[in-house]
């Protein structure tokens, strides 16, 4: 029973069926590889913010610039030098890569360039730590 008096019509010209389900399963395929690949260059941003240190910008500059000098995709680059905070080692042309890379932020830095070092906040003052005194 229809309340509305509307009534289901069908398309003039419908899709076969599973027509379009190869080219959606290849979407979402693409979809899955560019989603896995965008976690692994996060984790690897990080991993560059932590051991260079500077900002999110800089440290994905500093991936891009490694994935053009040695020819490879960054996702690629950045799951290398994830697998290295794991143990892997890297391979030589991504240390070249890698050196550089570091070699040029380190001299924007100097120049003045772009801000790639978070600002710094003055260490508290550490109480000096009182001698040990044996006891006999």
């Amino acid at each position: 029973m229809n309340l509305w008096g509307a009534r289901a019509v069908a398309p003039a010209e419908a899709d076969p069926p599973g027509g379009d389900a190869v080219a959606l399963r290849a979407e979402i395929g693409r979809l899955r590889r560019t989603q896995a690949g965008s976690a692994v260059v996060e984790q690897a941003c990080g991993i560059v913010m932590a051991l260079a240190p500077c900002t999110r910008e800089p440290a994905r500059h500093l991936l891009e610039d490694i994935a053009r000098r040695c020819n490879t995709k960054l996702p690629d680059v950045a799951a290398a030098l994830v697998a290295t905070w794991e143990g892997e080692p890297l391979s030589r042309l991504m240390q070249h890569g890698l050196r550089h890379a570091l070699r040029r932020l380190y001299a924007q830095d100097r120049e003045g360039g772009s801000p790639s070092v978070p600002p710094t906040f003055p260490a508290s003052p550490v109480p000096p730590v009182p001698p040990v005194v044996p006891v006999d």
